[in-house]
């Protein structure tokens, strides 16, 4: 998903004025390199099946915040992180609505306040 979520956000951005063409250019650029490797680095990601109970937990975000299907598999899949790393507690996304339910899961976010 992040594959997807990734370059979609940083080129909402740049429609929105928000960032300039190059800007988000560069970023996309590398993220790509993050996500696929370059010849000097492997890549930083690794893809995964979604398992079906993260699914079910997904589906029932849907009904507890009001989040579409794509954001409740990201609060999803990171309230697991949470469950598997009690360190991991910073959430990071643009989108406000899943800024809000991530919030009320107890999530950091970040940025702290959406340029």
């Amino acid at each position: 998903m992040a594959r997807v979520e990734v370059p979609a956000a940083i080129w909402r951005k740049e429609r929105t004025g928000d960032l300039p063409v190059a800007d988000a250019e560069v970023l996309v650029a590398a993220f790509e390199a993050d996500w696929f490797g370059t010849e000097e680095d492997p890549p930083r990601f690794a893809a995964t099946t979604l398992p079906p109970a993260l699914l079910d937990r997904a589906a029932e975000l849907t009904a507890t915040h009001g989040l579409r299907a794509y954001e409740a598999v990201q609060l999803a899949s990171a309230l697991a992180a949470r469950e598997a790393d009690p360190g991991c507690r910073e959430f990071a996304c643009f989108d406000e609505g899943l800024r809000a339910a991530a919030a009320r899961s107890g999530f950091s976010l970040v940025p702290a306040v959406p340029d």
